[in-house]
């Protein structure tokens, strides 16, 4: 190996093990809006260790002339490192399960826009059971149940885009920008502690009083509202 190769190489090892230690807590940040199921220290650190490899895979395979930033580019591999751990564990009860499959059936039968409400009117559970439902689809099917959480998470600082990535979204950012306005109250406020003030959902549950647990159902519901409104606006 000639002296060049040799010195490129230690330069692209020292910047991808520098990505990893600016963004270990970025794990964590992306941690806390899915663990709404750990019960305990320990199963909370496996999903962290699980959200820590996939950075790492992030790490090395990030292309920065690419123009999208290392958080925008290493999401979705984070959050898909940690719902798969999520599925390994079963961290989703067989009654929530089973209510999933009837939430499920009423979106399909359900004209769009679909909402929360209209799903707990056609199948008679309360809405709360439903919106746990919401919440609790991330982590069984991700593939077949896709929710918007890298659309929202890209979209919504335009400042982390790249001048060609904003070109190319500017009719979904425009489409998720009116969306977002027409959220209910409490919904919006929460999307924007989040994205905005990058606050961690024990941060936005101590600003609005209420538990970690009910901001992660406000956000599973406000991120389900926005599915269909965007799922509207497309078709």
């Amino acid at each position: 190996m000639n002296a060049p190769t040799s010195t490129y190489k230690r330069t692209a090892e020292k910047s991808r093990d520098q990505l990893i230690l600016d963004n270990v807590d970025y794990v964590a940040r992306i941690l806390s809006t899915m663990a709404f199921k750990a019960t305990s220290d320990e199963e909370r650190e496996n999903l962290n260790s699980a959200g820590v490899v996939g950075l790492v895979e992030a790490a090395n395979n990030f292309d920065p002339s690419q123009g999208v930033s290392f958080r925008t580019f290493a999401y979705r591999r984070v959050y898909g490192a940690i719902v798969d751990e999520m599925r390994k564990t079963s961290l989703v009860s067989q009654v929530v399960l089973a209510q999933i499959g009837v939430v499920k059936k009423a979106h399909e039968i359900l004209e769009p826009p679909v909402t929360p409400e209209r799903i707990a009117e056609e199948t008679e559970l309360t809405l709360e059971q439903v919106v746990t439902c919401l919440e609790a689809m991330r982590f069984i099917k991700p593939d077949d149940w896709n929710d918007l959480s890298d659309v929202v998470h890209g979209s919504w600082r335009s400042s982390t885009m790249s001048a060609q990535y904003e070109i190319e979204s500017e009719e979904l950012k425009e489409m998720l920008a009116e969306s977002i306005n027409d959220l209910p109250e409490r919904e919006r406020l929460v999307l924007s502690l989040y994205y905005d003030e990058e606050l961690n959902l024990a941060e936005i549950g101590a600003v609005l009083e209420i538990s970690q647990s009910r901001v992660s159902r406000v956000m599973a519901s406000a991120r389900f509202r926005l599915q269909e409104a965007i799922r509207c606006k497309m078709n």
